[in-house]
């Protein structure tokens, strides 16, 4: 696979909670911490995604923000 971006990490997914139309995926990287991405309902079924498959995490924006409380 040749992308773009230069921001890519590999993880497990931890859990798919399926809505109407989205999804949200749950990635557990190799030190523990976790990403969150909401996807296309359609998309999470084509990729055939499912708790315990290993896949890649694609981080390609144009802003990151950083806040404190």
């Amino acid at each position: 696979m040749q992308i773009s971006a230069r921001n890519v990490l590999s993880g497990r997914v931890k859990s798919v909670t399926y809505g109407v139309v989205s999804a949200e995926v749950v990635v557990e990287l190799s030190g523990g911490e976790e990403i969150v991405s909401v996807i296309t309902k359609r998309s999470a079924e084509e990729l055939g995604l499912s708790e315990g498959k290993e896949v890649l995490v694609v981080v390609k924006a144009t802003s990151v923000m950083i806040a404190l409380e």
